[in-house]
């Protein structure tokens, strides 16, 4: 195994990958009782349309988000029932592009090890089980379309976007998760279960060799490469519309104001877009930052504002939301503020100071297990080292963040999506 030691956060990690393409990474942490695996795969809500055996297959929205579901189902029972009888707690999510499995644990690491990595890679989905799983996904699906916040994300998606299948919703509609059948599930773990599309991450006191030596013991021993995905048309560079609006059952509106920018590449390209763009975020929206300051004062904002960064595949945005008594006067609060750091730039020493503030969050994250094993993950999907962030950190300049406040935070690339109380609701 290639071990690495990144001086400037104190971590050492040590990765390999099997013949099956497997990529492992595990940050060595002696000493610590817990441990932490994370068995995640290239996959996720956008990913609905791919090219298996020569053939273009199109899925409905929401199969990610059922096969995480089902996955968990084994011929002799449930492997969610066999970690926390082991002592584990395990779990899974679904994002837009990543689905992830995971357990942590004090005790009989590596038989859970074992166990995670079997369930995963072995499906068993019978259509009876797809049958009841419809009904108890069908309830979580119209939880969320009661949910104001769900709906007004998706909302500003939907003006941002024209073609990306990130504006669908990753659990998809009860009509479309009513066309998935156990031939369905069995298509796509084929297609995207695949060592090849995966990567394990882990963090503890676990020995790297010994756990590269249970994954070839447990995985299939050949592995293919990741499946050619369709995410739609490329998009204009201006937002698909300006506004969104629903009316639901709140008592004040509740807005997302979303900015479309130019997706970046994989590589160094994506990991110093996420990091300009959530410098970008905090210099503009930040509750240090002077709009900040304003809008709270004036009682356009509380403290349910918040705000942050995503790319995905062909699609990136920075965004802002919460509650408001004028959404517009917000937006339009907003729009001035960045034609004004555009014009005048960002005082130096509040730059300064974020930059600091930020690089501080980041290194005390490294505390979590969790968060090193999913960024590890997402940085590897991405293309990029995770714990290369402090270099490519410090070269981001004043006018990085400028550059991506005066190209992403305009009126053309900005929609304003609205949550409006139902009239006569107080």
């Amino acid at each position: 195994m290639e071990k690495k030691r990144y001086e400037q956060v104190g971590e050492q990690v040590f990765h390999t990958v099997l013949d099956n393409g497997l990529h492992i990474y595990v940050a060595s942490k002696p000493g610590f009782q817990k441990s932490y695996a994370f068995f995640a795969t290239h996959y996720g809500g956008m990913d609905m349309r791919f090219k298996l055996d020569g053939k273009w297959l199109d899925t409905p929205a929401g199969v990610a988000h059922f096969l995480e579901h089902k996955t968990f189902d084994t011929e002799d029972g449930n492997a969610l029932q066999d970690l926390a009888a082991n002592g584990a707690s395990p779990n899974a999510f679904t994002s837009t592009s990543m689905t992830g499995y995971y357990f942590e644990s004090t005790e009989k690491f590596e038989e859970n090890l074992r166990i995670l990595l079997s369930f995963v890679s072995i499906p068993y989905y019978t259509q009876e089980s797809v049958d009841k799983e419809q009904g108890i996904i069908g309830q979580e699906i119209r939880m969320g379309d009661d949910e104001p916040e769900t709906q007004v994300f998706y909302g500003m998606l939907e003006g941002l976007y024209a073609h990306s299948p990130i504006q669908v919703n990753i659990a998809g509609t009860v009509e479309s998760i009513a066309e998935i059948t156990a031939d369905t599930l069995n298509l796509c773990h084929r297609a995207f279960y695949d060592p090849g599309n995966m990567v394990l991450c882990m963090a503890g006191d676990v020995d790297p060799e010994q756990i590269a030596a249970i994954a070839r013991e447990v995985l299939p021993t050949q592995g293919h490469p990741p499946v050619e995905r369709d995410h739609g048309k490329a998009e204009e560079p201006k937002a698909h519309k300006g506004c969104w609006e629903k009316v639901m059952a709140v008592s004040v509106p509740i807005f997302q104001i979303g900015f479309k920018d130019t997706p970046p590449t994989k590589g160094e390209e994506w990991l110093k877009w996420e990091l300009t763009g959530n410098l970008a975020c905090e210099v503009l929206l930040g509750t240090s930052s002077p709009l900040y300051t304003r809008l709270y004062s004036e009682g356009l904002i509380n403290e349910s504002f918040a705000y942050g960064s995503e790319a995905y595949p062909g699609a990136a945005f920075l965004c802002a939301g919460g509650e408001s008594r004028d959404p517009e006067a917000v937006h339009t609060a907003v729009l001035a503020e960045a034609e004004r750091i555009g014009r005048e730039g960002i005082d130096e020493g509040l730059f300064q100071r974020l930059k600091k503030a930020a690089y501080g969050y980041m290194v005390r994250s490294l505390n979590s297990f969790e968060n090193i094993c999913v960024s590890q993950a997402m940085a590897h999907f991405n293309g990029y080292d995770y714990f290369a962030f402090p270099q490519c950190f410090e070269a981001i300049t004043r006018a990085d963040v400028e550059a991506c406040i005066r190209r992403a935070a305009t009126r053309e690339k900005s929609t304003l999506a609205v949550i409006r109380p139902k009239e006569g609701a107080e």
